[in-house]
Order: C-alpha cells, then sequence, then structure tokens
C-alpha cells in the first residue's frame, strides 16, 4: 500500500448557510459542517474515519462523493481536482468511485427488482456491459457478493438487512472502480452480520484491488478493517495515524476519551484502565469554540487553548515515556495515553 495516493483530500470546508425570513433571505451564520478536513488514500489501503455523530464523517463522504460542492479546498483523484468536474467528466470519474450507504433498508428502490437494481448503473453507463451481456453481469456480481444468481427477480423486503446491504456492495462493485466510499454500511446491522459484511469487504478489497474511505462510528469496526484511522470532531480531524498508533498510542484527549469507552470483555485488561467521562455536550457547529474546539470538555485546556488553532501534527517525543508520537494530532498538549495511576481518569469541568 505504498506509492503515490489514489485520493488526495486538502483543505475540504463545507458550511451550510443559516438564513432569515421568507421572501428576503438574509445571512446570520453558518453551519460549519466540514472546516479544514485532510487526508490521503492509497492504493489497496482502507482508511477509517471515526467520530461522534454530527462531526462531519457523512458530509465528507457526500464531498468526497460529488454530490455536494464544497465551500473551499479539492478532492483530488489520480491528480485531477474532481469538485470542478461537470458533464461527462464527472460521470468517468463517478465510474471509479463509487458509494455503499449507511440504510441498505432506505438506498434500495422498493420497487425495482434485485436484478434493476444492481443493473442500474449500467443503464447510466452503457458502455461498461453491452445490454445482452447485463443479466449475466448481475448473476455474476450477486454471486461475487454471496448471495444466489436466481436472486435477480426478487425485490428488496423480500431479504434481511444483511443480504440488503450485499446487494448495495454489488451494486457499487458494478462499474469495477479503484475506490469506494463507505458511509457507515454496518451501523444499521446486528453484531453477527456486521461481521459477515466486514469480512466479505476485506474479501472483495483483495480480489480487485479496491480501496476504502471507511466511515463508522463504532472504533471496534474500524480497527478490524482499516490501515489507518482518522478522527474527527466538529468538522475537523484531530489525530490520524495507523491502526497501531491510534488504537496502542493515542495522543489527542478526544481520541484518549473514545477508547477508554469501548467496552473490554477481559476483566483482567480491564485492569489499570481508567474510564475518561467528558462533562458538556458537543458545540454547536453553528457556533464552534475559539481556538481549539474541543477545549470545552478537555481536562487540559488552558487560556493557550481558546487563543490558538492546534495544527495537526507530530507533537514530538514524549517526555519520561521513551516513545516518539510519530503520528499528527491537533493538541497543544499532545501525549500518549498510559497507565499511570497518578494519572486523572474522571477529569474535573474544563474551563470554560
Amino acid at each position: 500500500m505504498s506509492g503515490e495516493p489514489i485520493l488526495r483530500v486538502r483543505g475540504l470546508v463545507k458550511h451550510f448557510p443559516l438564513t432569515r425570513g421568507i421572501l428576503f433571505k438574509r445571512q446570520i451564520g453558518a453551519v460549519k459542517a466540514v472546516d479544514g478536513v485532510d487526508f490521503e488514500l492509497r492504493p489497496g489501503e482502507t482508511l477509517g474515519i471515526v467520530g461522534e455523530s454530527g462531526c462531519g464523517k457523512s458530509t465528507v463522504a457526500r464531498l468526497v462523493m460529488n454530490l455536494e460542492k464544497p465551500t473551499a479546498g479539492e478532492v483530488r483523484y489520480r491528480g485531477q481536482d474532481i469538485t470542478r468536474l461537470t458533464g461527462r467528466d464527472l460521470k468517468a470519474v463517478r465510474r471509479d468511485i463509487q458509494m455503499v450507504f449507511q440504510d441498505p433498508y432506505t438506498s434500495l428502490n422498493p420497487r425495482m427488482t434485485v436484478g434493476d437494481i444492481v443493473g442500474e448503473p449500467f443503464a447510466i453507463h452503457p458502455e461498461a456491459a453491452p445490454r445482452g451481456e447485463r443479466r449475466r453481469r448481475v448473476q455474476e456480481l450477486l454471486e461475487v457478493v454471496g448471495l444466489s444468481p436466481e436472486y435477480v427477480n426478487r425485490y428488496p423486503h423480500q431479504f434481511s438487512g444483511g443480504q440488503r446491504q450485499r446487494i448495495g456492495i454489488a451494486r457499487g462493485l458494478a462499474l469495477n472502480p479503484r475506490v469506494i466510499i463507505c458511509d457507515e454500511p454496518v451501523s444499521a446491522l446486528d453484531v453477527s452480520v456486521q461481521a459477515q459484511v466486514v469480512n466479505l469487504m476485506e474479501r472483495l478489497q483483495r480480489e480487485f484491488g479496491l480501496s476504502y474511505v471507511f466511515i463508522a462510528h463504532d472504533l471496534s469496526v474500524v480497527r478490524h478493517i482499516s490501515d489507518r484511522v482518522a478522527v474527527m470532531y466538529l468538522g475537523r480531524i484531530v489525530e490520524t495515524g495507523d491502526e497501531e498508533q491510534i488504537y496502542e498510542h493515542p495522543t489527542h484527549p478526544y481520541t484518549q476519551a473514545l477508547l477508554s469507552a469501548v467496552p473490554v470483555p477481559d476483566p483482567d485488561a480491564r485492569q489499570g484502565r481508567g474510564r475518561i467521562i467528558l462533562h458538556g455536550d458537543v458545540p454547536s457547529p453553528a457556533a464552534v469554540p475559539s481556538g481549539c474546539r474541543f477545549r470545552t470538555r478537555c481536562w487540559k485546556a488552558r487560556e493557550k487553548c481558546a487563543r490558538e488553532v492546534p495544527p495537526l501534527a507530530v507533537p514530538g517525543t514524549f517526555h519520561g515515556t521513551g516513545s516518539p508520537a510519530e503520528h499528527p494530532s491537533a493538541c497543544h498538549f499532545a501525549e500518549e495515553a498510559r497507565p499511570d495511576p497518578e494519572r486523572p481518569q474522571q477529569p474535573s469541568r474544563p474551563r470554560p
């Protein structure tokens, strides 16, 4: 998974205007759903994006797919900024970038058969498959995702949630894409079915050389499938690194708090691991705090955090731990989490 990134996102911003009035609308503010996001995706790699609901993950997915136009920034696919493309040029790029949606119950048209749903990309891109071969291609795609080819004439209501998501994955594979944006593809499924779908996606990635942007709020699922992980909070990425760096050596307080809430089935492993309880609610994206956006809930917050926006950068070597921080973290006082009995595990209320 080395080499030139296949997808490069730089300075991605999406603000939704807040207006007042009916006949004469005037803008009174903006919802800063995404406010300066940078990441890269390499061929054959899975990048996991995690964070609380409302942090901007799904908006990032829609921006990368060009379903929404960004307020600023660029999304470069193989060196080309696709946010500026329209018409045939955009249609050509969308053959290479497909999406698997979150809810398998609403993302499939209930009035269309499975054959029509999976074969719909061929109707939009007729050059991808001659008309006489489309039914055979659809049946092959169903087999690839573990469904019987005989299901082509059935309707979505005749399938379980896991089977419906497999149909959605088959539709996403129809045009032989290079990149698939997965917007919480397993969050609506039972735990056992989640594992089946995630294992299916890993197998498909190996067979077809796919690159995934895997968006989810379940840290365990993200760890299982991702090569690298980006943690989002209130429209920005606050920490990014490979799977081991994020899960074994988190440096941003928000990441540490998220990981402390992950259930651990082994009682021995839970010993010495305290729960970090964050006070207060996530601020509104229409009124983000100055400086560091996490400071209103952070137990490390100081005056500097209110004045300066911390850059997403490698903080350096931690004093006394002997462990270098080799991955970027957007915190003025980043430090590696460690099992220190004197470390406060339930922080007091942060300063305003």
